[in-house]
Parts: C-alpha cells; structure tokens; sequence
C-alpha cells in the first residue's frame, strides 16, 4: 500500500488557507510575528489539529511545539518534519507555514490508512525563525543547534515593545518546561517554498535542497550632529545620512563584486534621527545581511564591510557602531537524507533538481545535530516576504508527497 500512498492535497491546501486567515492582510498576505496575538492564535489552531490527529505536544522553553506521533520502537529517536508559523511583517501565506502543515498533512495521510511507522514522528514548529520582531533569525533553533545561549535567547527584545522574548513567551501561554536541549531526532526534514525563480523558470516541482549559504547580519549605528538645515554650511556638516548612504553603496557594489551568488543588502529596518525636516541627520541605526555560500567568501565581504563603514565614518566625521548580531556558517546538508529525497521523487515519478539554498531557514541549525535535509517546492516570480508571494496547489502537494515517502523510508513501516 505505502508505494502508492498520496497525500491529500486538497486538505493540505485548505489548511494553509485556514491558517493564512489568521493575521490575514488587505493584500492577501498575513501578519503573524513571533509571539504576538495572532502568533498566539496560530498556534492554538496547530495545537488543536495536532490533538485532532491523536499526537502529543510538548512545547519547550523557547516555545518550541513537538507533536508526537508514537512508533513501534518509542525509544528510538523519532524522525521530524516541520518549518515556523511566524511572518515577517505583511508577509505572505506560504512561507515557513507549508513546512509545518506538510509535516501535518504526512501524519493525517498515515492515520487516513492506519499505516504505523517504526520510529515515532514529531511535527515541529520553531519559534522566531523569521527574526522580525525578535533579532536575530532562527532564534530558536539557533540555541536548538548550540550557536545560541539561551538566556540570550530569551533576553532579547521585542522592536515594538520593550518586553523580551521571555516575557512575551508567558504572556501568551507558551513558555514550556522541556529544556530546548533533550529533543533528538533520527532525522530532520523541512519542506518551504523556494523563495527563488529557480524551480519555477524550469518549470521544475521539487527542489532537493542539499546546501544552504551562510550570512551574517549587522546592527549598525552611525552618529553625527543634529543641526538647522538652513544656517549650517554645508562644509563640516556631519550628517549621518550620507555616512548610511555610502554604506549602502558599498554594500551593493561588494555583492556584485562576488556575483553571481553573493548577496548584500541594507535592510529596511532603519531609523533616522532626530525627525525633523529642518534639521541635518544626527544619528542613523541602520542593518545589513550579508550572504554567500562560501565561507571564505563571505569572510572577505564581511572585511569589506567593515573598511566601507569605517571610511563613511571618518569621511563625515561619525562615531561608528557596528555589531554583528548573527554568524550563519553555509551548510552542507546529510547526504543520505538528500539521497533519500532524490529516491522517493524518481518512485512518484516526480521531476526535481538539486538546489542550494539562498534563505536561512531552522534546517541550517537543526543540522547540527541532526542529519537534515529540506525540500522546496516553486513560488511564483520568486517572490517572498511579501503579500504576494503565491504557490500552486499541485507544487505543494507534489513537495509532500515526496516528504511522506522519504519519511516512510527513514521512519520504517511496521
């Protein structure tokens, strides 16, 4: 029966539809960041399929959800399936989202024709991957995989309220006792939209992601002096807005310096002072992400970076902080789980090709100490973090279907 078993597309799709609802946006998108209302509210609904499904939930310290399905041998570790239930802001309906309920969607189809796998099953959804609210990304699975404290963890601030992680963690239900540590897992799999053009331009369904590029991000502060536009001479002005402007030249010019894989870019989240129109720049907070797959490579940009801001600060006479908040190493994902990815496409028959990844996503960490793997499926126009970001139907459950199949072959069939 498992070789001919199928996913229900048509109940995978509704449920990333039911789930878009909450948080929903003007323009088709949702709104859920780490640990808010809406956050709360998606949760709860997960919670509730997973209890629907007959699984056990455990959440640990982080708000990490663990939904068990048993197996015939509970005391081997179990085989993990899952992504995150956070957006960035006004962000779309697919991403990180598909991940956790592809995992669902696996254990509703086992349930569906009473098929029971050796090793038990574990859904997961990892709190604060997407870093919006909560910096740095991945936060959770970050400290899962040992690259984070979690005191630090838990200490850090929210960017639209002075609470921390923690408090946010108790103030909506879910700040559990299991230390993040105890989890093992036999392996790990994450299923996500692309967040390229690739797959889609070859017209390709699967994506066997067996890399992913590193990147760092940076909190950067440049201060001048705050002073009337009309009575200061333009010669000694210290505007700190022009120091921000050179950087972000700089940043583009050292991507396309390490084209065509290297990314830079000055992000949205910037912060002028002291807000007046008459009055010069004196301070400007300001971030930078950069990406590449090679870790020497992304090593020189970071040098790069740093020489670029220290010339903007002397040439207009700032005071330069710069921190980096997050070290992201490129991965290398397991390669038998990639192999086992590529077996059960050629059983479905499905087209795939092999891709590295150019997002971070919880699988870079939990590959850790897990062997891992990730699958993607097309989105449309490439397009992520956004309203509009759209997948079709038949991609997603083709994606799952290649997930249920690969997770029978690492789980066992009794």
């Amino acid at each position: 029966m498992s070789e001919h078993l199928r996913v229900d597309g048509a109940r995978l799709w509704q449920s990333i539809m039911q789930m878009a609802e909450i948080g929903a946006t003007a323009n088709g998108g949702s709104h859920r960041l780490t640990l808010s209302d809406a956050d709360k509210t998606a949760r709860d609904l997960f919670a509730s399929w997973c209890v629907d499904a007959g699984l056990s939930m455990e959440v640990d310290e982080l708000g990490d959800m663990f939904a068990r399905r048993g197996g015939h041998d509970d005391t081997q570790a179990p085989v993990a399936m899952g992504s995150h239930l956070d957006t960035q802001p006004f962000g779309g309906r697919f991403d990180g989202v598909f991940g956790v309920l592809a995992g669902l969607e696996v254990v509703r189809t086992l349930n569906d024709h009473g098929i029971a796998t050796t090793k038990p099953l574990e859904v997961v959804n990892w709190t604060n991957e997407e870093g919006a609210r909560f910096a740095p990304s991945m936060l959770a699975s970050g400290v899962y995989g040992g690259v984070f404290a979690l005191d630090w963890a838990q200490s850090r601030r929210a960017v639209d309220t002075s609470a921390t992680l923690l408090d946010e963690l108790r103030r909506i239900g879910y700040c559990g006792a299991l230390p993040v540590h105890e989890r093992e897992f036999s392996a790990f799999i994450e299923c996500h939209i692309e967040q390229g053009p690739i797959l889609e331009s070859a017209g390709i369904p699967v994506g066997v992601v067996d890399a992913a590029q590193g990147f760092r991000w940076y909190d950067i502060s440049l201060e001048g002096f705050a002073s009337h536009t009309g009575s200061t001479p333009m010669t000694g002005r210290r505007n700190a807005l022009l120091g921000m402007a050179k950087v972000a030249l700089a940043v583009d010019e050292l991507a396309r310096e390490h084209a065509p894989l290297a990314r830079g870019t000055v992000g949205s989240q910037v912060t002028v002072g002291p807000g007046s129109r008459n009055v010069i720049p004196g301070r400007i907070d300001f971030t930078v992400d950069l990406r590449h797959p090679a870790a020497a490579t992304l090593e020189a940009m970071d040098a790069t970076l740093r020489r670029a801001c220290s010339e903007a600060a002397a040439e207009y006479g700032l005071k330069l902080s710069l921190a980096q908040i997050s070290d992201t190493q490129p991965v290398a994902f397991d390669a038998d789980c990639v192999e086992r990815l590529e077996r059960a496409c050629a059983r479905l028959g499905i087209a795939h090709q092999r891709i590295t990844s150019g997002a971070g996503h919880d699988a870079c960490y939990v590959a850790k100490r897990a062997p891992t793997a990730m699958l993607f499926a097309p989105c449309k126009d490439g397009i992520s973090h956004h309203e509009s970001e759209s997948a079709e139907p038949a991609d997603l459950e083709a994606v799952c279907n290649v997930l249920l199949h690969a997770v029978l072959e690492l789980a066992g069939v009794v």
